[in-house]
């Protein structure tokens, strides 16, 4: 969910950062305070895209791997680290129980040896998700952005590239991934029918939704 000041940026909306990188320096920054007003509007791009797909597959890698010791599971089990985003600990856990009852075969999770984790802070993109390119990647909470929008929506908003959705700008306030596009007044915060369908559909069969190569690395089957 990018933005700049008080109302989100030209390039995205509540959406995946085009650049994979560290995690900010600001994130251990106080909130901000002042405002400023620019005109917004929202596109999406093919490498914003591309990077939305490479935080899942980290991600799903990360999961299907523990995963991969436990047989005959049905539904994956993602981990998240909260701690590091405390004053946004209610929002997480709404979204992950917004998740957790929207969908069936993939889970959220609070615990240790994450998948991915929560961060906090200012940083003049807003929040974002992103992946470090090795299995683990993080969702980045920006302090002005959610004063202005529906925090939980920004955090369920994100946490829904972690299971694999892309952004879609020029949808409703009925659908969670068209994040800031409807505007401040949306207080919508749970994926529509055709979300959920698609995560259950990405997190399918278990272990099935991945297969091993010939070095014993996973590689996407769907």
């Amino acid at each position: 969910m990018k933005r700049s000041t008080m109302v989100l940026s030209a390039a995205i909306g509540l959406g995946l950062t085009a650049a994979m990188t560290a995690v900010p320096a600001s994130a251990a920054a106080p909130a901000a305070t002042g405002s400023q007003t620019v005109q917004s509007s929202y596109a999406g791009s093919a490498a914003e895209e591309a990077d939305n797909k490479a935080f899942f597959d980290a991600v799903m890698k990360s999961a299907q791997a523990k995963a991969a010791k436990s047989p005959g599971l049905r539904a994956v089990t993602v981990t998240y680290d909260a701690s590091r985003a405390p004053s946004f600990a209610s929002q997480i856990a709404a979204s992950a129980q917004i998740w957790n009852s929207s969908v069936r075969n993939v889970q959220l999770r609070a615990g240790s040896n994450a998948d991915f984790s929560y961060y906090e802070g200012n940083d003049s993109r807003g929040s974002y998700a992103s992946t470090d390119g090795h299995g683990r990647g993080y969702v980045f909470l920006d302090y002005r952005q959610n004063q202005q929008y529906n925090s939980t929506r920004v955090t369920a908003h994100e946490t829904g590239h972690v299971l694999g959705l892309p952004d879609h700008y020029s949808g409703p306030c009925s659908e969670l991934m068209s994040g800031g596009g409807p505007g401040t007044s949306c207080q919508n915060t749970r994926p529509n029918s055709a979300e959920s369908s698609r995560v259950n559909q990405l997190w399918a069969n278990g272990l099935s939704a991945f297969k091993k190569d010939d070095k014993g690395v996973f590689t996407t089957v769907r």
